[in-house]
């Protein structure tokens, strides 16, 4: 309902409880105190119905569903496409990667946001996860802690706060994720303390977490994690990330320190041509309390061809390295040092209908993948995807 309606229906009401009042003193007389009160119940009316037209301004509904289908040419038998693999990874089946229902709630001093999902993305990243934490994308809530500063505090569920590519397909350059993307977190749950300046130039956060992608903490484990996040965006051109995460994934009686970085920097170098470099480096220690550590790093490039508003060409180019196996084993003499390249190219059908294809290639030093059924050290699959928001 519309202020302008809210505001005169109540006065109508007003108007006509007075009449009333007044009716009802000329045959049976009230006292003061009575009519007083009957225009204090009548004026607390009129407050509660503006005051839920004011909230209801504040909420927000929104939907998002990916279909996809993937033919990957070593043809696995159960359709398991890769194991290192977390979104649009099943073989020759028609799927769906990522649907959601999101509300959210925002107001100048509190904000708010709940979705639930499923999907192939939800069955694989929340694997550890039990029950119906395995349907939950967000579930977070923040207070403004200052009257003239924009500094708030969160604490829940969030989409992670490293890495450039998301779980929602629409918002990557590329169809399917980046072995950075998908071997890092997509999501964290714990607090966080965050403060945008007036300019919005810089975005500054600090966090705790319950684990490496972790909703639940694994048994044994009574560590906490902690993140940092500085963004700066000089400009509208670029955008400049350094993230960070340091904690332990294992119980603490084989504690393992891990320290990890990830940068990244968006660059709009033409109205029709723009860039994304990233880099993601760890280190975690071999054994518990031991000075050596293992390492794993990951360089990436993206370069996004925009020829007209409803169409995209995007080429990515990247490398992963994990000789120790610390985030990706195999089992094999090098690990895993593999290349990637692919080639994508979207149609925006309508502004919120989405058809994407990709063409995609790894290869790696080890014969770690299976083509024409036997060992090698290529793969190659192809991807469609519909992605409709709402």
């Amino acid at each position: 309902m519309k202020p302008i309606l809210t505001i005169l229906i109540s006065i109508l009401i007003v108007s006509c409880q007075l009449l009333i009042v007044n009716s009802a003193s000329a045959q049976s007389p009230l006292s003061a105190t009575d009519r007083q009160a009957i225009v204090q119940q009548v004026k607390q009316e009129i407050t509660d119905s503006l005051k839920a037209d004011q909230a209801k301004k504040g909420l927000s509904f929104s939907g998002y569903i990916e279909t996809y289908y993937s033919f990957d040419m070593a043809k696995p038998d159960n359709h398991v496409r890769l194991p290192f693999a977390y979104s649009h990874n099943r073989h020759n089946e028609i799927n769906l990667n990522l649907g959601f229902v999101k509300l959210a709630y925002a107001t100048d001093k509190l904000r708010a946001n709940i979705a639930m999902m499923a999907g192939t993305y939800s069955n694989d990243n929340l694997a550890a996860e039990t029950g119906v934490l395995k349907n939950i994308l967000e579930a977070n809530a923040g207070v403004k802690i200052s009257k003239k500063k924009n500094l708030w505090i969160d604490a829940g569920i969030f989409a992670s706060h490293m890495g450039f590519e998301s779980a929602v397909g629409k918002d990557c350059w590329n169809l399917t994720r980046s072995i950075l993307a998908d071997n890092s977190p997509y999501f964290e749950s714990g607090a966080k303390i965050s403060y945008t300046p007036n300019n919005e130039k810089w975005f500054m956060s600090g966090l705790i977490l319950n684990g490496w992608q972790r909703i639940y903490r694994p048994n044994g484990n009574n560590t906490p994690g902690f993140g940092h996040q500085l963004t700066l965006k000089p400009n509208s051109k670029v955008t400049l990330n350094s993230s960070s995460f340091i904690g332990n994934g294992k119980p603490d009686s084989v504690k393992q320190m891990r320290y990890f970085h990830n940068f990244y920097g968006i660059f709009q170098l033409h109205s029709k041509f723009a860039a994304t470099l990233g880099f993601d480096i760890g280190a975690e220690q071999a054994a518990k309390g031991s000075s050596t550590y293992n390492t794993w790093y990951s360089p990436v490039l993206i370069l996004k061809l925009s020829p007209s508003s409803k169409f995209n060409i995007a080429a990515r180019g990247e490398y992963y390295s994990d000789s120790r196996g610390v985030i990706i084993a195999t089992g094999t003499p090098n690990g895993f040092k593999t290349y990637g390249y692919s080639l994508n190219v979207d149609l925006l059908v309508r502004d919120n209908i989405m058809w994407r294809t990709e063409g995609r290639g790894l290869t790696s030093k080890d014969q770690i993948f299976t083509l024409n059924d036997k060992p090698s050290s290529q793969n190659y699959f192809v991807t469609t995807a519909i992605a409709i928001s709402f």
